[in-house]
């Protein structure tokens, strides 16, 4: 199993404390449902405000499995895409796209059953004046983000995994997830257990 799929079955909030918490992209970039979970390699797009021809070159470029993960500054007026782009870049095999900015067409969009998460649903298009770049290093939500780092996104929102230190971040990940689930299974229905683990804190 690769590690791209071993992330795809841990909880961002598991990853997030394997980080410290601080590779999380800004909490207003959520799913556009609850249920939509992505993880795979960061192919970045640097996009104007208002611009999204470089969204077009991106999902024509990357490869299948990438995740589109686009810097449109946080603007909440211009959509960086809408269903119809959206659907070009599902067909085309990439995994989700992840954007510091809104979209548009969202009962479409949600039709798709396609990993989205973004910072909300506006009414207005982008123009296409042919500015911005792909494959850079980006900051998106807040965070710097470059090409190929590993990106998870679930219902709690989306975190950032730098290459240089995935096996260790998998690691302590997995680690957490583990111990956060005995710890629940202890105290589950047990008035004894949650007031022991209460007072270990308050005492």
């Amino acid at each position: 199993m690769s590690i791209v799929d071993r992330f795809q079955e841990v909880p961002t909030t598991c990853i997030s404390d394997a980080l410290e918490g601080l590779n999380n992209l800004d909490a207003a970039i959520k799913p556009l449902k609850e249920e939509y979970r992505v993880a795979g390699r960061a192919f970045t797009v640097k996009m104007p405000v208002g611009d999204n021809l470089v969204v077009l070159k991106a999902i024509r470029e990357a490869q299948p499995g990438d995740v589109l993960v686009i810097d449109a500054k946080g603007d909440t007026y211009r959509a960086i895409a809408g269903d119809f782009i959206l659907g070009m870049a599902q067909t085309l095999g990439i995994k989700g796209v992840i954007a510091d900015g809104v979209i548009r067409d969202i009962i479409g969009a949600k039709k798709l059953d396609y990993p989205v998460f973004c910072k909300g649903t506006t009414i207005a298009a982008s123009g296409k004046a042919g500015e911005g770049a792909i494959n850079i290093p980006i900051s998106c939500g807040g965070v710097t983000i470059h090409p190929g780092d590993l990106i998870v996104g679930d219902a709690d929102g989306v975190v950032v995994i730098p290459r240089a230190i995935e096996e260790e971040v998998l690691e302590k990940a997995v680690d957490k997830e583990l111990k956060d689930q005995a710890r629940a299974e202890k105290v589950s229905g047990k008035k004894e257990e949650v007031i022991a683990y209460l007072d270990k804190f308050l005492s």
